[in-house]
């Protein structure tokens, strides 16, 4: 069944739109992690522009279960996952300019840096997954560089419009699992994912784990992030076994 990492960067956007100490992406992780959450996911960004490196610094410390680091490969970067060591790290594209991820990371155009930096995390003992169109060539150079784990962007199935899109979107993310897992790649899947959403993908056999965020942070306004954490949960429970 598939489960929930829950990424806390937008806990740490309302705080740096203040400047302040609040809210404390540190207090989310823990809040998530009593709602049951198996991962808790934060995209260490070149500009810094919500997640700090004091607040992975102390995540590392505090996390129970499993902490993914979302990075780009630049070098900096690269140095600061290798000192601090998450259990796995999920590699990214990134623009300065850009609100959010905007696409999959180009694995066969970066190859080289690719392997480089996958040797680099595996000599600490870290996983690496890529976020990725669902591809056939992003695929077989994740797996031809010996990632780990894909993690397959939702964000075209996410904004599809009209039945017929949707079914189209969710059969490509269907058949990137499919090869995926042939390639011995485990296969996580997010970007754009809300409750409204969670649904057809969480249907998908074979999804092993779901990276949500700002759906989430978004309800915990409402209703606490341990309680918008418990709802995704549920909904994702709820799916996976074909309800």
């Amino acid at each position: 069944m598939a489960v929930l990492n829950v990424n806390i960067d937008h806990v740490a956007t309302v705080r740096q739109a203040r400047l302040t100490d609040e809210p404390d992406p540190v207090w989310a992780a823990a809040e998530c992690e009593l709602a049951g959450a198996n991962g808790i996911t934060v995209h260490l960004r070149q500009d810094r522009r919500h997640i700090c490196d004091r607040d992975v610094e102390i995540l590392k410390e505090t996390v129970a279960c499993k902490l993914n680091l979302e990075m780009c490969m630049a070098e900096e970067i690269v140095k600061i996952a290798e000192r601090l060591r998450p259990e796995q790290v999920t590699l990214v594209p990134e623009k300065r300019a850009e609100l959010t991820t905007e696409g999959g990371l180009d694995c066969a155009k970066n190859n080289k840096r690719l392997v480089e930096v996958v040797k680099r995390m595996h000599a600490k003992g870290i996983l690496v997954s890529t976020f990725i169109a669902p591809q056939a060539e992003q695929i077989e150079a994740s797996a031809e560089a010996r990632c780990d784990a894909i993690e397959l962007h939702t964000g075209m199935y996410a904004n599809a419009k009209g039945e017929k899109e949707v079914m189209k979107r969710l059969a490509e993310l269907e058949a990137g699992k499919d090869l995926g897992i042939k390639k011995k790649l485990v296969v996580h899947a997010g970007h754009g994912l809300t409750y409204r959403n969670i649904g057809p993908v969480a249907r998908i056999a074979g999804l092993c784990e779901f990276n949500i965020g700002h759906s989430i942070v978004a309800r915990s306004v409402f209703v606490g992030i341990r309680e918008a954490t418990a709802e995704m949960i549920r909904l994702i429970e709820k799916f996976s076994r074909g309800g």
